[in-house]
């Protein structure tokens, strides 16, 4: 299994003008051939302007600290006017979500739902994702190839079923619409936009039935219900309803499952950290830490300048779309230490901006987290090495940073 594209089909990043590259074009991500391209950003034009993309103009805000700035200040970078994505949203397909949202709206929106990760709730959440993982590990073939990706990093549907109350018989649904949310070609992915917006459409159906049946019953301790019961939000709107689905889906899904894949592969390529995390494994939590950091699940999030304003002395107009990559902040010399290095007993490995910073902060972190040291506490129980056979297959996208295919063979514990 190899890349589709090659890393070597695109220009030299540091022959190229400056004002030419378009580090949102989702090809660069498919083949992993971003890196160099912020690189030069970081050290050369950290607030960068592209005035040609399939998504149009935008700027790039490439360092930790530049993204910090515009993250605190919400009234002059919005969620709410243009979306969180590099991708314009469908004029007629129009969702909206609470981390769409500005201030007030926002915040009681998101109030409603942050007791299924409140601390209480983790307690509750924790053995029940050990059983399962174990499960899963459990069932998995001995010397042979597989897909990691598939098998494994579905951990994560099952905790999504779990955290929606949903029919767990049907759990793959919630995997197939958080892909077909976020591989739009309308966003540089794979799949038309009407097909796209039928499985979305899909999804309202199944959980508006599931919203019905949850709102004549007591509050419970469910996502749904706490949805259909909150004061805040149990007059959405569909497309509301269907877009609060989609964030908790998506954020759900999609963190956890490439940073579980990512692990795996940056722990074949640094054989000298899976030693470590082998002779002591009271280091995994710092090393979640770590790969959330080198994995970044998700590249980028969007605001769009509600006013004229200045960034490092860059004028950005009123409607412009700033793009954050988190992606390039976690690479930033400045604030991290080697940071282009992968090393999972480094001091202050939560520092990262992989959730985010400020009011939009992912509001799963802790849950993400326990369920990565959870699941690698169980893989080194049982394997002495998960060795990686072929190169991955990662997503086209420039919005998710993950894998679709990792395959690898296990090599049991003696």
């Amino acid at each position: 299994m190899s890349e589709a594209i090659s890393q070597s089909e695109f220009p030299d990043p540091w022959t190229m003008p400056l004002e030419d590259i378009n580090v949102g074009d989702p090809m660069l991500f498919k083949a992993n051939a971003f890196w160099p391209y912020f690189e030069r950003l970081r050290k050369e034009d950290p607030v960068h302007y592209c005035k040609n993309s399939q998504f149009g103009p935008y700027w790039s805000v490439t360092k930790f600290n530049d993204i910090m700035e515009v993250e605190k200040n919400h009234e002059v970078y919005s969620s709410e006017v243009g979306g969180i994505t590099i991708a314009e949203r469908v004029a007629d397909f129009k969702t909206s979500s609470f981390i769409q949202m500005d201030p007030p709206k926002h915040d009681v929106q998101r109030k409603t739902v942050t007791g299924v990760v409140a601390p209480s709730n983790l307690a509750l959440l924790q053995p029940i994702i050990r059983e399962r993982a174990g499960k899963i590990l459990d069932e998995l073939p001995i010397g042979e190839t597989f897909n990691w990706v598939d098998r494994v990093s579905i951990l994560t549907t099952q905790m999504l079923a779990t955290l929606f109350d949903f029919p767990f018989e049907e759990r793959r649904k919630l995997t197939y619409w958080s892909d077909m949310a976020t591989s739009s070609e309308n966003a540089g992915g794979t799949t038309p936009e009407a097909e796209r917006q039928a499985a979305l459409l899909e999804c309202l159906e199944v959980f508006t039935g599931l919203w019905n049946e949850r709102v004549n019953k007591a509050p419970g301790n469910d996502l749904i219900s706490m949805m259909a019961h909150g004061k805040d939000t149990q007059n959405m709107d569909p497309m509301e309803y269907l877009g609060n689905l989609i964030l908790l889906i998506v954020g759900g899904n999609d963190t956890t499952r490439n940073s579980i894949s990512g692990g795996v592969y940056f722990l074949n390529q640094n054989p000298k950290e899976y030693d470590k995390v082998r002779a002591d494994l009271n280091l995994i939590p710092n090393m979640v830490s770590e790969i959330i950091r080198y994995q970044t699940p998700l590249a980028h999030m969007r605001r769009t300048a509600t006013q004229d304003t200045v960034l490092r002395g860059k004028h950005i107009k009123k409607g412009d779309k700033v793009i954050m990559w988190y992606v390039s902040a976690n690479r930033d010399e400045e604030v991290i230490e080697n940071a282009d290095e992968f090393i999972i007993d480094r001091d202050h490995a939560r520092h990262h901006m992989s959730f985010g910073f400020g009011l939009h902060r992912c509001m799963g972190n802790r849950l993400a987290e326990m369920q990565l040291r959870t699941v690698w506490e169980e893989i080194m129980k049982r394997f002495e090495f998960v060795e990686v056979v072929g190169d991955p297959v990662r997503v086209q996208s420039s919005f998710v940073k993950g894998y679709e295919e990792l395959p690898v063979v296990l090599h049991p514990k003696k």
